[in-house]
């Protein structure tokens, strides 16, 4: 065989090893790219960070059962609406169903567990060319564990929270995608802090604030580290009988980061979104009933994602 045949034949061999290479790894990337349709990471942290209803004032214990209430039916980008046909994904309901104690074993330290239960509709383009599928989804969520530290004062009004959420949740349910599922799969660090105090005449205040840290990940998926901060004010000399009657307002602050891993969508997650509350608090007889409206008076997005005009709470507690 000739010098220039073989020269030949070799550069031919080069080629195509070249392509075929270029073609595994293109078909790698088609598989482990986040696909444009993820559903947005739906913030839901936010009714972790609780009312003045739920913060310490004495030895004993709490006991509680919320329920929240979140339709993402409205597509958003950057500041403002943006069309619903740039998102494939149409919408997710989702009703929250959370049980809640706590314990302050005395006047300095305490602990507390709420177990989420999460039952959610998520509606969804499922190729991409108007195919619109709907999922239904029930599960128990991510468990959340923490200490509370409340020794600050003698009046328990300034205390720190610290413990984590655990990957209890489902995350497997294949309809719906990571950032959609019930449970993250990751384990995060929760840090918090409260301080409530007085206003003026018959108004108190309360802030809250609650830092989540996912540090341990499965499956390719870090959720976004999320800040939420609530600061609030009610009226404390409304009676009925023995009944007291505070209303309320509330202004919230979520801010979370954009997922990461390659189960994730890093272009169309993360988002900032301030949240105005009224409510009403009803005590009577060691039980406490607050309701309450969130409005999203400010959000901003990183690409498209649902977000939901309003959020619902309502939370029934017991102290004992």
């Amino acid at each position: 065989m000739s010098n220039a045949l073989t020269a030949h034949m070799a550069a031919r061999t080069s080629i195509n090893i070249s392509l075929s290479m270029g073609l595994l790894a293109g078909m790698a990337g088609l598989i482990l790219m986040p696909n444009d349709s993820f559903a947005c990471a739906c913030g839901c942290g936010v009714f972790d960070v609780s009312t003045s209803s739920m913060l310490p004032t004495h030895e004993g214990g709490m006991a509680w059962i919320e329920y929240d209430f979140m339709n993402q039916d409205k597509n958003w980008s950057g500041a403002s609406r943006a069309p619903g046909a740039n998102n494939d994904d149409k919408d997710i309901k989702t009703d929250f169903i959370t049980l809640g104690a706590q314990y302050m074993f005395n006047r300095a330290w305490g602990a507390e567990v709420e177990i989420p239960y999460w039952d959610r509709h998520f509606t969804t383009d499922t190729t991409g060319m108007g195919d619109i599928q709907g999922f239904n989804h029930s599960a128990v969520g991510d468990v959340r564990v923490k200490g509370i530290y409340s020794g600050f004062s003698g009046d328990m009004s300034t205390g720190i929270t610290f413990g984590f959420k655990l990957p209890t949740g489902d995350y497997t349910y294949q309809n719906f995608d990571r950032d959609t599922d019930i449970g993250s799969g990751s384990t995060d660090v929760l840090l918090g802090a409260y301080h409530q105090g007085y206003l003026a005449g018959q108004f108190n205040w309360f802030a809250r604030g609650e830092v989540d840290l996912p540090f341990l990940i499965r499956s390719g998926y870090r959720p976004g580290d999320e800040v939420d901060a609530t600061v609030g004010t009610y009226y404390n000399g409304w009676m009925v009988g023995n009944v007291k009657i505070a209303p309320l307002a509330q202004i919230t602050d979520s801010y979370r980061l954009h997922d990461r891993g390659i189960a994730a969508n890093p272009q169309n997650s993360g988002y900032e979104r301030v949240l105005l509350s009224p409510g009403v608090e009803v005590d009577a007889s060691g039980f406490k009933i607050f309701a309450d409206v969130g409005v999203p008076v400010y959000q901003r997005v990183k690409g498209n994602q649902l977000t939901a005009p309003e959020l619902f709470t309502l939370n029934i507690s017991h102290s004992f």
